[in-house]
């Protein structure tokens, strides 16, 4: 594919089952894509279509005018921006980074903060969607870090997602991220002893949820992960393992504010023990489990 001449170069580097189709998207609106993986393999379509693959992601960040990661950890983050030669390091004057995994708010200001002192602009801009979302470029874009880099970057993100809002400076995005986990793990928690009662009481469970979905009790998780429960479908759309990395991560949060979520804690336990008995990648709508489905 031919980069159309007025769109930035973007450095993509993490090519997973989400960055894979977000990347196709920008590659498909005719940005030229630096690529960069774990795995040679995810990138084979998009090379095919024009990107440049680099085996060093530093190398791929100094090619580009955007730089965007989507890995897995915080550790994984760490070590790409802040190592003697990652991404902050090898950049380029003026470059904007864009840290789209879901990470500590800390590490996020640290980042941003490193970031300045070399003359560059970073957002942490965690996003909520799932696979679907992310293959509809339909994502929901939480973003932390300045208004000019947030200005200056906004075509891009409108190119994966639609809900798409700057929550504040350098860590904001991770804290709104982290209430949207909050509230994911008491609302799938609803899902899955709700759905647990209507068995019981020996109602037919597909006829409960046709009657729910669309009353004050409606919503994705009902209706999506609810439906799949019903289903013993329990492959991951969003793993156990990633789930629990989250809540660990909101849970140390709101305690270091000296604020105690009981729910929170609840699924996070739910969750930790499916883990401990190998369901660590298997879909959170296995938490159906622990209830007897």
């Amino acid at each position: 594919m031919t980069q159309a001449s007025d769109l930035p170069t973007i450095a993509f580097i993490g090519l997973g089952i989400m960055g894979g189709a977000m990347a196709g998207h920008l590659q498909a609106a005719g940005h030229l894509l630096h690529l960069s993986s774990r795995t040679r393999a995810k990138a084979a379509s998009l090379i095919a279509a024009g990107g440049v693959w680099h085996d060093d992601a530093g190398e791929a960040a100094a090619a580009a005018e955007i730089v965007i990661t989507m890995v897995g950890l915080p550790s994984d983050v760490e070590g790409l921006y802040l190592a003697p030669h990652g991404l902050i390091a090898r950049a380029r004057p003026g470059a904007v980074l864009i840290d789209m995994t879901t990470s500590t708010p800390s590490l996020a200001v640290r980042i941003a903060e490193a970031a300045a002192a070399r003359g560059l602009a970073a957002l942490d801009a965690p996003v909520s969607g799932g696979p679907q979302g992310a293959q509809s470029a339909k994502l929901s874009i939480m973003v932390g870090g300045t208004e000019d880099a947030f200005t200056r970057v906004l075509p891009v993100l409108q190119r994966m997602g639609t809900n798409i809002v700057r929550q504040g400076g350098p860590g904001a995005g991770q804290h709104c991220k982290m209430s949207n986990q909050v509230v994911i793990a008491g609302t799938i928690t609803g899902v899955a002893e709700g759905l647990a009662y209507a068995r019981r009481a020996g109602l037919d469970t597909e006829r409960v949820l046709q009657a729910i979905g669309t009353g004050a009790a409606g919503s994705f998780q009902l209706t999506v992960n609810g439906a799949a429960m019903l289903r013993g479908d329990f492959a991951p759309g969003f793993m156990i393992e990633h789930f629990i990395k989250d809540m660990t991560i909101a849970l140390a949060e709101a305690e270091a504010r000296g604020l105690d979520l009981p729910g929170l804690r609840t699924a996070l336990a739910q969750y930790r023990r499916l883990a401990e008995a190998g369901m660590a990648r298997e879909g959170t709508q296995a938490l159906a489990k622990a209830y007897g489905a």
